[in-house]
């Protein structure tokens, strides 16, 4: 088992590091990270689920702003922007609109889930990145934004009937890039001994409308009494936030790597 996992490393860090554009002499440079959105989920009028005496959105808070301490605390080049820093409830489209604005590099929402049965026995984190079924509103939400990509700008003419492959391509990369992130993310939950539910295709807006990639974090069940607990403790809270860390951090690591050149054979 463990074996297969390393293999899906390899092949995602591969495909992260060699994401060609049409023209077979078009390689993208490597992909510095400079900016991270965190998104704490919910807020304000909107609580999220509901535990024994905790609320989603108070959890959803404390985590973003501790992995945006650790990122801070580790890279002095990157900057970090939360769509929220305090309780407060930004629409969904506000929290896209926010990401878009602020030229993100990463999105990454961060949820706690629940059940309709209460005091229920399900526990375990999961990580969701775009479905197929909203590839089109990525799609949009990438030619809206071009001009947030380096030479976005010449690459996506609207005048070039090239340029919706070209943007379907942005689809694409991204889509492997949130595989990479979300997959990082999960191994290190299972590694600190969580129940993981795995890496997931799940249509959500605020997935969909980021022209970036991303990934939503559910950290646990708040409907389950002892996950409840974990999660208000800063142990807990903690551990949480070092494992979506963790998952940026082997994203930077791998997206700046100097990319694979191929050379066309003429």
């Amino acid at each position: 088992m463990k074996q297969r996992q390393l293999s899906i490393y390899t092949l995602l860090a591969f495909l992260l590091s060699c994401v060609i554009l049409i023209q077979p002499t078009q390689v993208l440079a490597k992909k510095k990270l400079r900016k991270i959105v965190l998104d704490a989920g919910h807020g304000g009028r909107d609580p999220g689920c509901h535990g024994a005496y905790s609320y989603e959105k108070d959890i959803t808070l404390a985590v973003s702003k501790k992995v945006g301490k650790m990122i801070q605390d580790q890279y002095k080049d990157i900057k970090v922007a939360y769509t929220r820093e305090y309780d407060w409830y930004p629409e969904l489209k506000e929290r896209t609109n926010f990401a878009n604005q602020e030229k993100g590099d990463l999105f990454i929402s961060i949820h706690v889930n629940s059940t309709p049965k209460r005091n229920s026995p399900v526990r375990g984190t999961l990580v969701l990145v775009c479905g197929p079924t909203r590839v089109d509103e990525k799609e949009a939400a990438i030619g809206e934004n071009a001009n947030n990509f380096e030479g976005g700008e010449d690459v996506l003419d609207p005048n070039d009937p090239m340029t919706p492959i070209i943007i379907a391509q942005y689809s694409q990369a991204f889509l492997t890039q949130s595989i990479v992130v979300g997959a990082k993310i999960n191994d290190v939950f299972a590694s600190q001994g969580r129940v993981t539910e795995g890496l997931r295709q799940q249509s959500l807006q605020v997935l969909a409308s980021s022209a970036m990639p991303g990934v939503l974090v559910e950290i646990g069940y708040l409907n389950n009494t002892e996950e409840e607990a974990y999660l208000n403790t800063e142990e807990g809270q903690m551990e949480c936030a070092k494992a979506i860390f963790e998952g940026i951090k082997f994203y930077k690591e791998e997206s700046e790597k100097e990319p694979v050149r191929v050379i066309e054979d003429r």
